[in-house]
């Protein structure tokens, strides 16, 4: 079985404001912060799209290519706090390699609740516990009509 998880892409900036702007006009959506969180705005579109920007005051400007600070958007995968450990043994089972983990002090039991990994291309991305993000929806199946 599947644990349910919603992908969001986080785009850094050190000006978060008129890039979630840019966004919410180019998709006909809006601009929402995220609960808890200052630092991010969530930007949804007609179709439920989301789109997250984040404010990182040491942000470089993309440069393609260029080895160095060359991350400029990575895939934040939300997950509900009590199928984190089973999130990761699933991403890691496909074939994700960890990379780092940190803990934000949200999670009680001392465990970490941000973990970073690479895909088996190498692009980054990290598992969020939906506790720690404060900016993620209820992570429940939807069902459309017939």
């Amino acid at each position: 079985m599947t644990v349910p998880k919603m992908c969001v892409l986080v785009l850094d900036s050190t000006d978060p404001e008129p890039l979630a702007r840019f966004y919410a006009t180019l998709l006909g959506g809006t601009v929402e912060p995220a609960a808890g969180d200052h630092d991010l705005l969530l930007v949804s579109g007609p179709s439920g799209v989301v789109l997250g920007i984040r404010r990182d005051l040491g942000q470089a400007p993309p440069s393609w290519p260029r080895p160095e600070d060359s991350q400029q958007a990575h895939l934040q995968i939300l997950v509900a706090p009590d199928a984190f450990d089973e999130a990761e043994r699933e991403a890691v089972s496909l074939g994700a390699r960890p990379v780092d983990a940190e803990r934000d002090g949200t999670r009680t039991d001392r465990r970490t609740d941000l973990r970073r990994y690479t895909d088996p291309g190498g692009h980054s991305f990290v598992l969020v516990s939906t506790a720690a993000s404060h900016a993620a929806p209820p992570l429940t199946p939807t069902r459309q009509a017939s």
